[in-house]
């Protein structure tokens, strides 16, 4: 217990101290003056107030998660296991792919091929077989991509990601799985340290390589604890767990079916886009989601208990449901403004600089130039 505190409290500072310097250094002006190649993107603002957010979160996430993982298991003070070292390794590997993705143009299908093989590896064939194996790793595959669309909002993956990694973390211990626990704890405290950079107005973003990392290890962390359990209350389990994921998920695909765009390419249009639509601040977002992934994620962990049954995962499929539903309504027409109409183009406005003539305005004539005038030619002073 004493050490799981510890790990907590120095991934929490780690991360945020790495996010901090990480930030400073991607800043700093380039050769000809300008934002240097780590700097990012500017996140949509009013002209005049964008700021560069860059998306090296993640690297300090994946860095000092691994960093006090291994410490504990190489100190045996928390021994991660067979298992678990190799879940880690993983999703070290997806999220190197995902820092590759932020710094350079990687094609998509490369990028889900990088997640996809890593997904492979990570997933307990002994207990689920070739079979459930690979419908687990797909599954890993779609929550890892899901992930992505949550660093689209401020501050909306840190808080998703904690809420999901202590959960996750109870029905661990539950399970008497206490490497998976001890690497849960430190995700946890490691996105929480993110959070204090990330929550809106963002200064750093998680990226590629942040989302998908701890995507991909809270989706297998959910395959190898459920991997012995009962399918029903297992698929039961995992489902609630990631409610809010699949719930954006469902947003992501319509907006991309609706835009006409390809599957493996980014769309606009994100849960957290929608609640901003909605009148709600980037600060209401963030509590909005973070209340619907912790309701999702208590009835995970009551099911994984025990306390509720299988059954009690139609809430949350039900709440799917009706929000992909939701997102399948296409927003209607604005209504205009009630005013007068536009000016003719053939009505004259006074402007300064010179005569208008139908609309059109004529450039000021220079001093000492002649016009012509009804009365004669007239000299300009």
């Amino acid at each position: 217990m004493l050490y799981g505190i510890a790990a907590a409290t120095a991934a929490l500072l780690l991360t945020a101290a790495l996010s901090a310097l990480l930030r400073s250094l991607a800043l700093r002006p380039g050769a000809a003056g300008g934002p240097g190649l780590l700097a990012g993107r500017t996140r949509p603002r009013p002209p005049g107030r964008e700021r560069r957010v860059p998306p090296l979160g993640g690297l300090a996430v994946a860095g000092a998660t691994a960093l006090v993982g291994c410490a504990g298991d190489w100190t045996g003070a928390a021994p991660l296991g067979a298992q678990t070292s190799r879940l880690l390794v993983a999703a070290l590997v997806v999220a190197l792919a995902g820092l590759a993705a932020d710094l350079l143009p990687v094609p998509p299908p490369l990028r889900l091929t990088a997640v996809a093989g890593a997904a492979v590896l990570a997933v307990p064939y002994d207990a689920l077989g070739v079979p459930g194996g690979v419908l687990a790793a797909g599954w890993i595959v779609c929550v890892t991509r899901a992930f992505r669309s949550l660093d689209q909002s401020d501050g909306v993956l840190g808080t998703v990601g904690v809420i999901t990694a202590f959960a996750l973390g109870g029905c661990a211990t539950a399970e008497v799985m206490d490497g998976l626990a001890a690497l849960l704890s430190v995700l946890a405290a490691a996105l929480a340290g993110f959070l204090m950079h990330g929550w809106p107005p963002a200064r750093i973003a998680a990226g590629r390589c942040g989302s998908q990392f701890a995507g991909f290890v809270l989706a297998s962390a959910a395959v190898l604890v459920h991997a012995e359990r009962p399918a029903g209350s297992g698929l039961a389990a995992g489902f609630a767990l990631t409610a809010l994921v699949t719930v954006d998920a469902a947003f992501v695909l319509v907006s991309r079916r609706r835009a006409g765009r390809p599957v493996l390419r980014s769309a606009p249009d994100h849960l957290a886009h929608r609640l901003r639509r909605a009148g709600l601040t980037r600060q209401g977002v963030v509590v909005v989601t973070g209340l619907a992934a912790f309701a999702g994620a208590l009835v995970g962990l009551f099911i994984d208990l025990g306390w509720l049954g299988a059954a009690a995962a139609w809430w949350p499929a039900g709440a799917v449901l009706a929000a992909a539903v939701a997102g399948a309504v296409r927003p209607g027409p604005r209504a205009r403004r009630a005013g007068p109409g536009p000016r003719s183009r053939t009505h004259a406005i006074p402007q300064p600089g010179g005569p208008v003539a139908g609309g059109v305005r004529r450039p000021a004539d220079p001093p000492g130039a002649v016009r012509e005038a009804a009365d004669g030619p007239v000299k300009i002073p």
